[in-house]
């Protein structure tokens, strides 16, 4: 029974334009003292598992590659699938890749964590739960009213339900009372325990993903049978099904940097990139901000992004225009 940390490499980052491109997404930015998200996912992972396996796309094949080499691992495979199909399938497609006894820690790979003691004791109480046949999922304690996460509703260790991206009204309730947690999106459970409700809830999407590994070729699967896998998250495929649920409440501080507003946050904290209220990440060019508060500014390459960071959800947007007039600066 092996402890596999599966990391999920795969979205755009569209939010994080111009930083974010096709050829290098947000996770592989080394924007946190030289390292990537992806970086310090593979070091907290590293002492508490036995093995990494990735399941990431073609674009971030090689940069996942390079830093799986740059921090040390060796004992890693890496599943490149052919078209992003959510969250069900990609872990459908680690479990299919390992033994049905061997635990899965399945984390994202955007995401910050500090105070490494209470991550891996949570992680130990989850690698506990797990072998017993449980799903577990990671709650963390919410410290505002965010509205840009999910939150889990608990009694004790078990899952009473989950809850969408509430409302800033609703996220106040939430967090008055002390059985909401943030959805962390880190989940741990046996490989077979997933496959079985998998089965059970969602066979559509097993099957399929099924006939994609039978012919696998090396890493990368198959674009023609990936095609008909069914597009769903674990969350709605199995977790807000299941009665095997369990929840890890952290103790440990975690942060999703999706957004600019949260690099704002996290860095105002660390004494880099915010100057004056502002955020600014420069790859090469020197900016000076006078008079101007509570603005962003992102260079990269020959792209420049300024907008208030109160406006910072609607980069997407941007990204998504430039895409649709196939802007090379998106690439």
């Amino acid at each position: 029974m092996k402890k596999i940390n599966v990391i999920l490499s795969g979205g755009s980052g569209s939010r994080l334009w111009p930083l974010s491109r096709k050829s290098r997404t947000k996770q592989y930015i080394p924007l946190f003292e030289g390292k990537s998200l992806f970086d310090i996912t593979i070091v907290n992972n590293q002492a508490i598992c036995d093995a990494i396996l990735v399941v990431g796309n073609i674009d971030n094949y090689e940069l996942s590659l390079q830093s799986l080499k740059e921090m040390g691992e060796t004992n890693y495979q890496i599943v490149v699938e052919a078209m992003p199909k959510n969250t069900a399938a990609a872990i459908a497609f680690a479990a299919l890749s390992v033994e049905a006894d061997d635990l899965l820690l399945v984390t994202p790979s955007d995401h910050i964590i500090e105070n490494k003691e209470g991550y891996q004791a949570a992680v130990q109480k989850a690698f506990e739960w797990a072998a017993k046949g449980h799903l577990v999922t990671f709650g963390i304690q919410p410290s505002k009213p965010e509205t840009g996460y999910g939150y889990i509703q608990s009694n004790g260790d078990d899952v009473v339900a989950f809850h969408e991206k509430p409302s800033k009204e609703k996220a106040q309730d939430f967090i008055n009372q002390a059985n909401y947690h943030w959805n962390s999106g880190i989940f741990c459970f046996q490989a077979k325990t997933y496959l079985e409700e998998l089965n059970s809830f969602r066979p559509d999407i097993l099957e399929a993903c099924k006939q994609v590994m039978n012919v696998k070729n090396s890493d990368f699967l198959e674009a023609t049978a990936s095609a008909k896998i069914p597009s769903e998250s674990i969350d709605y495929a199995v977790m807000e099904k299941s009665d095997k649920m369990k929840v890890v409440k952290g103790t440990f501080e975690w942060s999703d940097l999706g957004s600019y507003e949260a690099l704002f946050d996290y860095f105002s904290t660390k004494g880099a990139y915010v100057k004056d209220s502002n955020l600014i990440i420069a790859e090469t060019a020197h900016v000076e901000l006078h008079g101007l508060e509570n603005m962003m500014v992102v260079q990269s390459g020959e792209a420049i992004l300024v907008m208030p960071l109160s406006m910072s959800q609607e980069v997407k947007r941007i990204y998504e225009r430039l895409l649709m007039e196939g802007n090379s600066l998106v690439e």
